[in-house]
């Protein structure tokens, strides 16, 4: 297996991460991936995208380091997913290996997800992975018109 990170404007983004991306964020449309993409680079969004050894990408990983008063330093990852046909197979395993790597060369001090509650598989995953459950997620939907308090 082979994991490459994807610079913005990179043709394998679309053809390769998009497709595995898109089973877990199904209203991405290529359009979009890029908006969202040349945006969120300039706040640090970077993708990586496993590859099996014959060439197809069977992994997506969008991630980040955030500095913040709670945990200082850390990488947090935006998105983790193994293509469906190929879960069980080392693929996230290795992908989170990555991610720790990127971590710990910019002196994060913890790897950090969320992960929506009716993912169980997800979380059994996590779990495995050495992840600890450390708090809720809470948000609030904002509606057209309406101003944030």
């Amino acid at each position: 297996m082979k994991i490459i990170d994807l610079e913005p404007g990179d043709p394998r983004l679309e053809s390769d991460l998009l497709p595995v991306l898109s089973e877990l964020r199904p209203h991405l449309t290529p359009e979009l991936f890029r908006e969202v993409y040349e945006a969120g680079h300039a706040q640090g969004l970077r993708f990586s995208a496993a590859y099996t050894d014959a060439g197809s990408c069977v992994g997506a990983a969008g991630w980040r380091i955030v500095i913040n008063t709670s945990s200082l330093r850390k990488l947090y990852v935006d998105d983790l997913v193994t293509a469906a046909a190929d879960r069980s197979t080392g693929v996230g395993h290795a992908l989170v290996a990555h991610l720790e790597g990127h971590a710990r060369a910019a002196g994060c001090h913890e790897l950090n997800l969320d992960s929506g509650t009716h993912r169980t598989g997800a979380h059994r995953f996590y779990l495995r992975e050495r992840f600890d459950i450390v708090a809720f997620h809470f948000t609030r939907p904002l509606t057209a018109g309406e101003e944030a308090s």
